[in-house]
C-alpha cells in the first residue's frame, strides 16, 4: 500500500500533537499536582460532628503565616461563619458537607470546589491583599441556597 506524501505529513503531525497533549496533561497532573481530587479521604456524613477535626471547626495557625480553616457546610450555612486571617497567609481549607452537595467559591480568586457529603475536600489559597473576600455556595442546595454565603476578613 502506497501512502501519499501529504497523508504521511498529516499522520505524523497529528500523532505528534496527540503525544504532546498527553505529555502536557501528564506533567500538569503529576509534577504540578493540578489533577482533579481523587477523593482519598472519606468521612461518615452522619458522624461529622463527632469526627476530628470537624468536631471543632474553626481557624487554626499551623505555622508561620500558615493557617488551616476547618469547615463544615450544611444547608444554607458555613461553620465557622466568620473567618479572620492576616495578610500574606497561606490558608488550607479542610471541608466536608453534612447533608447535600455544596459549592465553595471565593469571589475574586481561583478557588472553586464541590464539597460532597462523605468526602473531605482540601484547597490551599494565599491571601496577599487585605480586604473582605466573599465565600459563596455555587451548587444549588435547596430553597434558601441564595442566602448561603460568608466572608473572609484579611487584615
Amino acid at each position: 500500500m502506497q501512502m501519499h506524501k501529504h497523508e504521511k505529513i498529516w499522520l505524523t503531525l497529528s500523532s505528534a500533537m496527540i503525544i504532546g497533549f498527553l505529555l502536557i496533561a501528564g506533567y500538569q497532573t503529576f509534577a504540578l499536582e493540578l489533577g482533579p481530587p481523587s477523593h482519598k479521604e472519606t468521612i461518615d456524613p452522619q458522624k461529622v460532628d463527632e469526627t476530628a477535626p470537624f468536631d471543632e471547626p474553626g481557624v487554626y495557625q499551623t505555622g508561620e503565616n500558615e493557617y488551616e480553616v476547618v469547615m463544615t457546610l450544611q444547608i444554607f450555612s458555613f461553620t465557622p461563619n466568620e473567618i479572620e486571617i492576616p495578610a500574606g497567609s497561606e490558608v488550607t481549607f479542610t471541608m466536608t458537607s453534612k447533608d447535600v452537595t455544596h459549592g465553595f467559591q471565593i469571589a475574586g480568586t481561583n478557588v472553586n470546589a464541590m464539597v460532597m457529603p462523605g468526602y473531605i475536600q482540601k484547597i490551599k489559597q494565599t491571601f496577599n491583599e487585605p480586604g473582605e473576600y466573599l465565600i459563596l455556595c455555587n451548587e444549588y442546595c435547596g430553597a434558601g441556597h441564595q442566602m448561603m454565603s460568608t466572608t473572609i476578613t484579611v487584615k
